[in-house]
């Protein structure tokens, strides 16, 4: 009798129990992040399902603050644009560190992240892909480019390349001998920066070919010959290298700008399960050495590197020495209202004749 009561109990258990729901992950995230392999893995190993938006972080911001952190269940955003962002908007919600497989993270990355996504005492970020901004140049048609400042040489004159963004005013900073992230803190000293780096760039509007603003667009130029040398990422150059040897990303003097892109929680999103059930997925090394083959940027996944094509490892060991990643200018979160300032900077470069 007794044996057949806990027969009886356990089955009325297991009807009553929570089962885990099979969710749709919305994944605001950056092209190749979520490559097609990776996400038919994930549905059958977990019965989720998975739909893509790709953005930049821009966009991102913008998508989130427009529904108060709604419309989707994990974004990744770089890290610098999740303290400023939280602090205006309130657009994520905190990471539940106990749902992270935290042994599949780079230690020092995983530590550094949190350190700099932390908000009021809570962890808002968790690394994922990383990666450098620099130069992209064709070594035969412009071998002295080997700095940012080198776009306004006579010698490329017409044929150079690059976007109206923040990374473009921080990289000619350095160029220039400035040290804007120092400045961070200190608004009048950043507009300083930005008005001396506003009057190089509108100086040297007459080297630019065009002002590129999709990855493709600008390796088309490149392709062409129309551009000879432009600021573009890493992996751009790498894979123009492919087709053709001449053309490679080049750290710079003043140092590659690095960004890691991370993983965070919007505030409305409503499938956290699936969001954590991504995350410790794509951070297994095998998966996350897919990642980095389709989209060319290595990842935080201890061990991620091991399944990656030897071509892009020794592309990668061609542009950066010790020394080269020694001099990485890793960026730091941005302070709430600092990208006003330079999007009015960029503004009146655009529009000075």
């Amino acid at each position: 009798m007794k044996k057949s009561l806990l027969v009886s109990i356990l089955a009325a258990t297991a009807l009553t129990a929570p089962i885990a729901q099979a969710d749709t992950l919305r994944l605001l995230t950056w092209g190749g992040y979520a490559p097609e392999d990776v996400i038919a893995k994930f549905e059958a190993e977990t019965g989720h399902t998975v739909e893509v938006t790709t953005s930049n972080n821009e966009e991102m911001i913008a998508k989130l603050r427009a529904t108060n952190g709604g419309g989707f269940d994990l974004a990744q955003p770089s890290q610098d644009r999740i303290t400023s962002a939280q602090e205006e908007f309130g657009i994520y919600k905190p990471i539940d560190m106990s749902r992270v497989s935290a042994d599949l993270f780079i230690p020092s990355m995983l530590s550094a992240t949190a350190d700099n996504t932390t908000y009021e005492g809570d962890v808002y970020g968790l690394p994922h892909v990383w990666g450098t901004s620099g130069l992209v140049v064709n070594t035969a048609m412009a071998p002295d480019v080997t700095d940012y400042m080198d776009l306004c040489g006579e010698a490329v004159a017409g044929k150079v390349s690059y976007r109206l963004k923040r990374p473009t005013l921080i990289g000619f900073a350095y160029s220039m001998g400035l040290d804007p992230f120092s400045a961070y803190g200190d608004t009048d000293a950043y507009q300083g920066i930005l008005d001396q780096v506003e009057a190089t760039l509108t100086e040297c509007k007459s080297n630019v070919k065009t002002y590129w603003d999709g990855g493709d667009e600008i390796k088309n130029l490149l392709r062409s010959g129309e551009v000879v040398a432009s600021m573009a990422w890493d992996t751009g150059g790498w894979q123009l290298n492919a087709d053709n040897a001449d053309i490679t990303f080049v750290a710079p003097k003043a140092g590659a700008l690095g960004w890691i892109d991370t993983f965070v929680l919007p505030a409305r999103g409503r499938a956290d399960d699936a969001a954590y059930d991504w995350i410790n997925f794509v951070m297994q090394p095998e998966i996350a050495a897919m990642i980095t083959n389709t989209a060319g940027n290595f990842t935080a996944a201890v061990d991620g590197d091991a399944g990656v094509s030897a071509e892009l490892k020794a592309r990668y060991q061609g542009s950066f020495d010790q020394a080269a990643i020694d001099n990485i200018k890793w960026y730091p979160p941005v302070p709430a209202g600092l990208e006003a300032l330079e999007g009015a900077t960029l503004d009146r470069i655009n529009a000075a004749k």
